[in-house]
Parts: C-alpha cells; structure tokens; sequence
C-alpha cells in the first residue's frame, strides 16, 4: 500500500481493534478512529497524536449520516475497518428484541451505513473494506443466537458487497477470528460463568497482523475470507 493511506477504523479503543490502530499509527499512515461519543473521540486522539476521530452511535446506525454531515470527512480513505462489535449471550428463549435490535444495530446495520457512506471514496482510490467478522459468523451456537445471527449478515454484507464492487476495484475481505483475548471475550466468560484466562486465546496483535497483511497485499491479489484459530 502506498504511504500515508488513510484508514477509518470502527472498535480502536481496545482489542483486535486498538492492535490495529497502534500498527498502522506506528507506521505514519492516516487514522480517522470512530468512537461513540465526544468524551471517548477526546481519549483516542489523545493516545494517537495526529489522528482525526469521527462520531456516532453505531447503536443507533438510523442518525450515522446526521452525525456526519455535521462533522469533516476526510477526503481520501483507503481503507474502511469494521471492527467494533457487541455481543449478548442468551437462549433463543429468553432473548428479547432490544438485545437482538443492539447486536444488529452494532455489528451489521451500522458497518452496512458506514460502508454505504464512505463508498465513494473508497471507489476513488479503489479501496480495500475489511469486515472483522468471527467464528459465530460461520456456525452458531447454543447461546450465540442474536450475535452469530448478526455476524452470519456480516458475512453476507461482505460477500454480496466484493461482488458489486469488484468492477469499481474495491476489495472485499472477511476475517474471522476465534476466540481472542480482548474485554469483549472477558466479558463472554463472565457470562457463560467460566473463569478467563487471557493467555488461552488469541493474542491481538496476531489479528491485527493478518489484518494489515490483507491490507498491504498487492493490488494483483485479494484476500476474500480468513479464518485465524487460536494455536494453542
């Protein structure tokens, strides 16, 4: 990838998300890192000098285009990271449809409007568009209904999106991790009551790497879908 591209980034205050912010920052590449709210945009840029942040609620993708029309878009992006995420255990029985409305909201309506927003540009500079999926988004689980539901969509966003956007040159690329170690996965054991030991999962830095490698491939190539398990 040439020098100084610019990356809109979803998810860079911790985990999977956060690895790959501290990758490309370290590198001089441009960040524009979405955070929800003005108080959460403050920390980022303050922990990457130099970035622009961007705000909205992916809670509530119906208002992203309000919120950014009121806000500077950069006017070159390179590449689109969808990786911020939610998720909420529960039987199909007990669920409710404000959890499954979140999970949706969070982890496939908004990367769908964020994508939809920041296609232009991406076409401009064909682009790359990476969709941080997970092991929920090939097969679903007891308890995983609402959130393997939402990354099964994000699968699908992904695949119907590289096909009508591979003429305009926009790549397209899928990762799905296994269980990382992240407060999001902190925060699963504590509800499937099981202790948490970080050093069991994924490093997420290891993401991140295959990540950037999808990113930094040559434009001759395009990584579609990537399945990193933990090896351990």
């Amino acid at each position: 990838m040439a020098p100084m591209a610019t990356h809109v980034i979803t998810g860079a205050g911790s985990g999977i998300g956060a690895a790959v912010a501290r990758r490309l920052h370290a590198r001089g590449d441009e960040l524009v890192l979405h955070a929800r709210d003005a108080a959460r945009a403050k920390e980022l840029a303050a922990a990457y000098p130099g970035s622009r942040t961007l705000v909205g609620d992916l809670a509530d993708p119906d208002r992203l285009s309000w919120a950014f029309s009121h806000q500077t878009l950069p006017d070159r992006i390179d590449t689109l990271l969808h990786i911020a995420g939610v998720v909420e255990l529960g039987e199909v029985g007990e669920l409710t449809p404000k959890t499954w409305h979140h999970q949706l909201n969070v982890n496939l309506v908004a990367p769908a409007e964020l994508t939809r927003h920041f296609l232009p540009q991406l076409r401009v500079s064909q682009g790359h568009v990476v969709f941080v999926n997970s092991g929920a988004g090939l097969t679903a689980h007891a308890q995983w209904s609402a959130y393997a539901a939402s990354k099964h969509g994000l699968k699908a966003l992904a695949d119907a999106l590289r096909q009508e956007e591979h003429a305009n040159g926009v790549r397209v690329t899928s990762v799905y991790p296994g269980r990382t170690a992240s407060p999001m996965q902190a925060k699963v054991h504590r509800q499937e009551g099981k202790e948490y030991d970080a050093s069991r999962w994924i490093d997420p830095e290891s993401v991140a790497t295959t990540i950037v490698t999808a990113i930094d491939l040559p434009r001759d190539a395009e990584i579609n879908d990537l399945t990193v398990r933990p090896g351990r």
